[in-house]
């Protein structure tokens, strides 16, 4: 067998690595390419799901990580052995003894009972005595549930059960790393996730877990999901930070996006100037900053790898709110997609377009609201999570004195006047609040009736973050300013009222 690669020592790498996977098939209608370029990393004891639709390329990168197929190009290693160079005796060999496969449809020999099954790939690989080797598959059963069935035939066993000797059979040298081939694409929904629950006790025990699913769900309880789509791996970090999208969508972002690095330090948007793009940080850290009227500039908020920036501009049509900067200490990378793509997206999901408006709500309040400046970003990012965001045209009431109240609200674009109704019946206009005002606060503060009328005003529209009590509450608590903010509007309101 081919040595060890000493290039590649495992305390620092992956253990399962591989690198710029090609696979070219050629067909009587021509070169069709599966893989792209992939690479893929997997830590000694991971559970990683491999998702994609039939066709994507999921199948064709496992069956480079088993050796059942070879790529065209580049390489992969397991444990620092070079997989790719080896010859099919030696892949063979090593697979026998360092790799567990599961398959969908069991591939059980139907002429050898249970614990025979399970017996095969220590006699095939000469692994312990013969007396070792039952004892030891019937310890397997054990642990999968199926020992009292040993002696039987697969035919007399169910499915569900056919799929946990398989698991058992995986099992049987101790390999270092176990991969399932849609493991459970063959079972009722039932048998399904007990089959996958028995893989999330063996990656507790520290088995290493490629599995290929359909299921997304399932894969989204795994330690992590690797999705690929047209023969390429879409970035992590772009399908963390598009969740809401559904896979058709995420495939799509894929083929659009222009990956780009910025230097430390260096601006990737300006304030002020027009939107074009959306991004999304693959690597690297990024600072935002607001530049207040009197020329300084305030850093505002701080994102990693997996959160987005620019939807601001693109949703609203107006001029950068902010600046982002690559950190000072090191270079970021960006994948960003154009105008076109970002306004396809965000039509076909509602469920994105919500996810925006909270984020730009969150975003407004942090570069608006000098109230706030002392809350932690996160805490306040916890707190307006799921809040919505209201749009008022000029005239629209929000609030209407003596109506019971039990939210109050941000003002993060345009402007509100506020009235109070007098015992004769004529309204009185007491106040004008812009940008940055909160108002409502008084009902929570109080009997939860309204005191005032709030509506509207101004020449374009008015948007407003909504919170609810226990938002105000936490917030009060979280934040000194905003506390002696509340206290000093309110004392002025009741002197107004």
């Amino acid at each position: 067998m081919t040595p060890n690669n000493h290039n590649l020592p495992l305390a620092s790498s992956p253990y399962v690595n591989a690198r710029r996977l090609v696979k070219v098939y050629r067909t009587p209608a021509g070169e069709f390419t599966a893989l792209k370029g992939i690479d893929l990393q997997v830590n000694r004891g991971e559970f990683v799901a491999v998702i994609g639709k039939s066709g994507s390329g999921k199948s064709t990168l496992i069956n480079m990580i088993t050796g059942i197929d070879r790529p065209t190009s580049g390489e992969v290693y397991v444990g620092g052995d070079p997989l790719h160079t080896y010859n099919e005796e030696q892949m063979a060999g090593w697979r026998g003894r360092h790799m567990g496969v599961v398959f969908q449809f069991f591939q059980l020999l139907p002429t050898l009972t249970l614990v025979e099954n399970v017996m095969l790939p220590m006699d095939i690989n000469r692994l312990y005595n013969p007396t070792e080797r039952r004892e030891r598959a019937m310890q397997l059963l054990e642990t999968v549930g199926m020992s009292a069935q040993a002696n039987k035939l697969p035919a007399a066993v169910s499915g569900g059960q056919q799929q946990r000797v398989a698991i058992a059979r995986s099992l049987a040298n101790d390999p270092g790393l176990i991969i399932a081939d849609e493991p459970t694409g063959n079972l009722d929904s039932r048998t399904a996730e007990s089959i996958f629950n028995l893989f999330i006790r063996l990656a507790a025990e520290g088995k290493t877990i490629i599995m290929v699913t359909h299921d997304e769900a399932r894969a989204a309880r795994t330690d992590r999901s690797v999705m690929i789509a047209d023969g390429e791996v879409v970035n992590e970090h772009v399908v963390h930070a598009l969740a809401a999208l559904n896979y058709d969508q995420l495939a799509e972002v894929q083929r659009r996006v222009n990956p780009t690095v910025f230097t430390p330090g260096s601006a990737i948007v300006r304030q002020g100037e027009p939107g074009e793009h959306f991004y999304i940080l693959t690597d690297g850290r990024a600072e935002v900053f607001v530049e207040h009227p009197d020329g300084h500039e305030v850093l505002v908020d701080r994102l990693a790898a997996g959160q987005y920036f620019g939807e601001m501009a693109l949703i609203s049509r107006r001029p950068r709110q902010a600046t982002v900067r690559a950190a000072i200490d090191s270079p970021a990378a960006v994948a960003a997609l154009d105008r076109e793509t970002f306004d396809g997206l965000v039509a076909d999901s509602p469920s994105l377009r919500d996810e925006l408006q909270g984020i730009i709500g969150l975003r407004q309040l942090q570069s608006q609201v000098d109230a706030l400046d002392d809350v932690d970003r996160e805490e306040l990012r916890r707190l307006t999570t799921g809040a919505p965001v209201r749009t008022f045209v000029p005239g629209d009431t929000i609030l209407r004195q003596g109506a019971l109240g039990d939210t109050f609200f941000f003002i993060l674009e345009g402007e509100a006047e506020v009235y109070v109704t007098r015992a004769d019946g004529r309204e009185t206009l007491i106040d004008r609040l812009t940008t940055g005002r909160h108002f409502g606060e008084l009902a929570l503060m109080g009997d939860r009736r309204r005191t005032a009328t709030v509506r509207a005003a101004g020449k374009g529209e008015m948007k407003a973050l909504e919170l609810d009590q226990a938002a105000f509450e936490q917030l009060q608590r979280s934040s000194h300013h905003f506390a002696a903010d509340v206290r000093d509007t309110a004392a002025e309101r009741r002197t107004r009222l």
